[in-house]
């Protein structure tokens, strides 16, 4: 038998894999890049087709001798790197590294690791994928011009530190655009009245909104016209006018795209993007889950296909027909419409429905669970009938007055019963219908011409409302609806733009800074291209079209140099120096009276003395708990680490140390009196508790702590005596 070497890009897949082939297969995870353009430098030949200047990466020297040692002792090597264009890319620069043929039969890719998927690519290798290789060196060598040649303006003109970018100035602009709408929105009252209704006086209450009048849309301005309709509506007789009753179904949303799922993610779990990227990337991979070892639990996480392999399809019909019945199971499994024309993957779905969230539970961290359950249950509900709701509209006349009533009631759940609830609903305010169960709001049974009682006529004052800031949920999918980036480059694009400071993430919402705002106007004047929306989408458009071999990725770069240099050589000439806009505090410099101002630095931002370079004298901006210290009668006040972990300390540091984790209340502990704090325990539950660690309240939630940790001790002991015998009987 030959010998085999598999290189993969991290350790816990090469862990993963390395199970499901024999011992003649060595595998080797390349840890991600190995060559990439030079960081100190351009790296782009711009006088002769844009050539790049690929250098191995500093420090990866050993581990690139590692892999070639590996590939000069293999009779055959498999490149097994990401189903996807930057994973061909980093195929095709191990392909130059180890000094194989890329014409050679030597990449094989999957879409899940498990064993069928992992021996069945094995058995059907193919060489690479060089479109796909020049998309993807297109879109590296587009970031580089205008990352070097557009950031380095902005450090002269503005300040240093600053950034630019072809997708990362579009979101910023999305974010500003919408606060600008937001600023110059101005409201506008109105009125609404709500009549509650009942058959008879000893019957249930229902509601039925005022619609019309004298056959109009009844619209209400003020509070002096919502009284005279109350006046007529409270002299009226109420009759059912019509009853209209049908049923209504409710189809099950697709399984997750890479989109999707990080919108969901962030509304259910209150995961960032790069969160949830993170997560999804280690269910890929693999996790020790006790008997069965190192298993890959989900398909590849990056993906715009909805589209759910054949095989999968029916082990879901199986799991379903025998978990649920067989009134649960369509009469083929449904097809759902890709957005996009990319279906290199399948949707984000479980590996395999062996292996349910419950059963795996112990083996996964908290976060790991709620993710998973979150692909698991989407999934199944996606292969399900559609929830069935019987409705009725009932129509009723008061006089000159219309009024309508909605009623909603579940006959049958259908996809539905495959969410467990475990996982919480949104707390935005924005609504999504594919995440929330619709309400039941059952109405009596009525009949036209029945006379109904007035109890209560309800007026409501509102006004409308600007449109809402983007959260991380409503960001990525605007940036998929307008195509500005692809699945991949979301979360790192969110994570960019509040890094550099341009937006800051309060409350779960985006708010563009001043600096933000700032940049964008100076690139708005001076390249609207890299600000345009359509503009930035349909270059992605072009890079598809790249990697299906439609058209060449120098006549690409081309078309987008030659006007980006006569922009930039512009703006160097016309554009001077650009004073930020100050914002004054209300803090007084201790050493020279001036009243200091906000700066931005490296982990975020902080006071500073106006009378810089005489006075250097700094400050950082913190946050006043209203809790006052223990051991000094000072200020606790919210700081951070340098890693940005939040802590609470008191505000005379350093000449009081006190300090803790736990976020401070404003409540006091009824058995001591000492303030409570907010606890968060290992596990990743919370509660509240005395901060005074000598109060007997505190000693008996402690010692309960420690009797069930013990607890999960043994239990986890008893579940890996099993695997250890076997390892040792061997």
């Amino acid at each position: 038998m030959s010998k085999a070497l598999v290189v993969v890009e991290s350790p816990a897949k090469a862990k993963t894999i390395e199970k499901f082939l024999g011992k003649n297969f060595t595998v080797k995870a390349s840890m991600g890049h190995l060559r990439d353009l030079p960081k100190s430098q351009f790296g782009v030949d711009l006088e002769h087709d844009f050539e790049p200047k690929y250098i191995n990466i500093r420090g990866k020297g050993e581990l690139i001798k590692s892999l070639k040692d590996a590939a000069k002792n293999a009779d055959i090597v498999y490149l097994a790197t990401d189903p996807d264009r930057e994973g061909e890319a980093i195929a095709w620069h191990l392909a130059h590294i180890l000094n194989i043929s890329e014409q050679s039969t030597c990449r094989i890719e999957f879409n899940e690791i498990t064993k069928p998927a992992i021996q069945q690519a094995v058995k059907k290798p193919r060489p690479i994928n060089l479109p796909r290789v020049y998309a993807q060196q297109a879109r590296r060598i587009l970031d580089r011009i205008v990352g070097y040649k557009l950031s380095p303006l902005l450090w002269r003109k503005v300040r240093k530190g600053l950034s630019a970018g072809r997708v990362q100035s579009v979101a910023v602009r999305l974010i500003c655009d919408r606060e600008k709408e937001i600023q110059a929105f101005i409201p506008e009252e109105y009125w609404t009245i709500t009549a509650k209704l009942k058959e008879k006086p000893n019957t249930k209450v229902f509601d039925a909104e005022v619609v019309a009048v004298d056959e109009r849309k009844l619209s209400i301005q003020n509070e002096t016209q919502a009284e005279n309709v109350v006046n007529e509506l409270s002299h009226a007789k109420y009759i059912v006018s019509g009853v209209k009753k049908r049923e209504r179904k409710r189809n099950p949303s697709p399984p997750f795209t890479t989109s999707s799922l990080q919108q969901e993610a962030a509304r259910k779990l209150g995961f960032t993007s790069r969160k949830t990227m993170i997560i999804a990337q280690q269910l890929y991979e693999g996790l020790d889950i006790g008997r069965v070892g190192q298993v890959g639990l989900i398909t590849y996480m990056r993906t715009d296909s909805t589209r759910v392999a054949e095989l999968a399809q029916q082990e879901a019909r199986s799991y379903i027909e025998n978990k649920f019945g067989l009134s649960y199971l369509p009469a083929k499994s449904p097809i759902y419409a890709n957005k996009k024309s990319q279906d290199a993957h399948e949707a984000v779905r479980p590996t395999t429905l062996d292996l349910p969230p419950g059963s795996i539970s112990t083996k996964l961290s908290k976060d790991q669970l709620k993710l998973y359950t979150l692909i698991w249950e989407r999934f199944i509900a996606s292969q399900m009938t559609p929830a069935v709701y019987d409705t009725l509209t009932v129509e009723i006349t008061a006089d000159r007055y219309k009024l309508k009533a909605i009623g909603s009631q579940l006959k049958f759940s259908g996809f539905l019963a495959a969410f467990s609830g475990t996982i919480g609903k949104s707390k935005e305010s924005e609504q999504n219908p594919d995440s929330e169960l619709d309400k039941e709001t059952p109405l009596p049974e009525l009949t036209v011409g029945q006379v109904l009682k007035l109890s209560k006529l309800d007026p409501k004052q509102h006004f409308t409302e600007p449109p809402p800031r983007y959260t991380e949920a409503s960001l990525v999918k605007v940036m998929e609806e307008k195509g500005i980036g692809r699945p991949s480059t979301y979360a790192p694009t969110i994570e960019t733009i509040v890094e550099r400071g341009y937006v800051e993430r309060t409350d779960k919402k985006f708010y563009p800074t001043e600096l933000g705002f700032v940049v964008l106007d100076l690139l708005k004047q001076y390249f609207q291209k890299i600000v345009d929306v359509e503009f930035t989408a349909d270059m992605e458009d072009q890079l598809d079209d790249i990697a299906d071999g439609d058209i060449s990725w120098l006549r690409v770069l081309e078309q987008f140099y030659d006007p980006f240099a006569q922009d930039l050589s512009v703006a160097e000439e016309a554009i001077g120096h650009v004073e930020l806009p100050v914002e004054v505090s209300d803090v007084a410099c201790e050493n020279c009276g001036r009243m200091m101002v906000v700066k931005q630095g490296r982990y975020g931002n902080f006071l500073a003395c106006p009378g810089f370079p005489a006075c250097r004298n700094t400050k950082p901006i913190l946050k006043d708990t209203g809790v006052k210290c223990p051991k000094c009668g000072g200020a606790i006040v919210e700081r951070k680490t340098k890693r940005r972990r939040v802590f609470y300390g008191c505000e005379k540091y350093p000449e009081c140390d006190f300090n803790t984790w736990d976020m401070p209340l404003k409540e006091n502990c009824p058995a001591c009196g000492a303030f409570m704090v907010r606890h968060k325990f290992k596990n990743g539950g919370f509660s509240t508790i005395c901060s005074n660690e000598n109060c007997l309240s505190r000693q008996e939630i402690d010692s309960k702590n420690v009797k069930d940790k013990a607890e999960d001790k043994k239990v986890q002991a008893n579940v890996k005596k099993p695997a250890a015998r076997r390892k040792k009987n061997g």
